[in-house]
């Protein structure tokens, strides 16, 4: 496989806007996640819809449930973990074909719903952009056949610094029913590589934890590509007992978008390998456009999504300029009634003491108390509000299917009074 960025030549007619946006880039202060791309570097992808990426293999995600042994279990959680970062990262599709790898930004209240149905059950997932400044997505992912959750919350900080880098506060707690136990994880930063040329390129990097509240961490070390040696997308985690940090009992090691290795560190024994492309990917499943929520991500961004697909740059600016256009005047008219949007399926809460009682635990190593600061908040899944609406679902009491409000959004606050 390779591992190469390569390069790409823009279209003539793009290098105008391409290198006028990469100089708006170098001068911008704060977030960039608020300046606005050319639409030809757009996906038709929001990144609400990044959640799905935790659980396209339901087989890996449920495993740890069905292994009595703590430490095993702790090894398939970072196994599936690794199973993870390829599809939410890789700068090419199933296909070989380059992404564009500017996704939508989601607007506040953004839903994405779905499920996989397989031979590990039904694994459902809800994702909600609960916050538009500063940008969180929180999602829950659970599987009730193997009593396993995932809740989280993602808040990315983007910033240019020779390169775009994205620095992701937030963090998701899984849960395992069985045992009554609880991993916290924490995301690699990123930069994107390519900036200059057009052809993007993003590598991973920094440290993230996965720690257990049976007493078992994953340190995941992110290495980037040397000028003269090395691999692209590499990494090396270590697991080891909370009570002996310095003596690691498993190493995994490889790429995160390829082959990788595992290792047991006492005998030296390689317990597994395996190639990130050879794991199935179930399909995931959502609902018809036409039945789909107002504020479902892919009903409220057709027309977006069509006109990015269909190479109409024209329409696209046009399109997403009427739904940041309504998100605005939403925005004045809850301000002028003194009132906020209301989560549809999340809380924010002043505390995780879940969370919080692992972080503490790795105290001094790392500032996991930083991925929880106050900036964007913690916002947990809501299921007293989750069983409202499921309630009001089986009693006949439907979310509204209009057609279309010109972009897909507009009129929802008189939807949501409604229900």
């Amino acid at each position: 496989m390779s591992t190469k960025c390569e390069s790409e030549k823009l279209a003539p007619q793009h290098k105008s806007a391409f290198f006028s946006f990469i100089k708006s880039l170098a001068t911008f202060k704060g977030d960039l996640a608020s300046l606005t791309a050319p639409p030809f570097l757009l996906s038709p992808q929001s990144i609400v819809e990044y959640s799905a990426y935790w659980a396209e293999h339901p087989s890996l995600f449920v495993a740890p449930a069905s292994e009595p042994n703590p430490e095993k279990r702790a090894l398939l959680v970072l196994k599936w973990f690794l199973s993870t970062l390829k599809q939410q990262h890789s700068n090419k599709d199933d296909n070989g074909k380059r992404k564009k790898m500017k996704p939508l930004n989601p607007f506040l209240g953004e839903l994405f719903i779905g499920k996989w149905e397989d031979e590990a059950g039904t694994t459902n997932l809800v994702a909600e952009q609960v916050s538009h400044h500063p940008p969180v997505t929180a999602c829950n992912i659970w599987n009730d056949k193997h009593g396993v959750r995932l809740q989280g919350h993602v808040a990315p900080k983007v910033y240019f610094s020779g390169t775009v880098h994205i620095d992701r506060k937030g963090y998701s707690l899984l849960h395992l029913d069985k045992y009554d136990e609880d991993y916290l994880i924490t995301m690699p930063k990123i930069h994107v590589e390519g900036i200059m040329t057009g052809s993007l390129c993003p590598e991973l990097s920094g440290t993230t934890y996965i720690r257990s509240s049976s007493g078992y961490t994953c340190q995941i070390d992110y290495i980037c590509k040397g000028w003269v040696s090395g691999k692209r997308n590499s990494f090396v985690a270590k697991m080891f007992h909370d009570d002996r940090k310095n003596e690691p009992l498993y190493v995994a090691e490889g790429q995160w978008n390829g082959e990788l290795s595992i290792k047991k560190c006492d005998t030296q024994e390689a317990v597994e390998k395996f190639d990130i492309d050879t794991i199935p990917r179930t399909p995931l499943q959502v609902a018809p456009l036409e039945l789909q929520h107002p504020l479902e991500s892919r009903r409220a961004w057709q027309h977006v999504a069509n006109a990015i697909n269909r190479g109409d740059i024209f329409a696209v600016g046009h399109e997403k300029t009427k739904i940041e256009n309504e998100q605005r005047g939403m925005r004045k008219r809850e301000k002028a009634e003194g009132r906020e949007f209301p989560r549809r399926y999340f809380s924010k809460a002043k505390e995780d003491p879940v969370a919080e009682r692992l972080a503490e635990g790795m105290k001094g190593e790392t500032s996991m108390r930083g991925e929880m600061d106050g900036h964007h908040g913690v916002w947990v899944w809501d299921e007293k509000k989750y069983r409202g609406i499921q309630d009001n679902l089986r009693n006949g009491i439907k979310s509204p299917t209009r057609t279309r409000f010109d972009s897909g959004v507009g009129g929802i606050l008189l939807d949501m009074k409604d229900e």
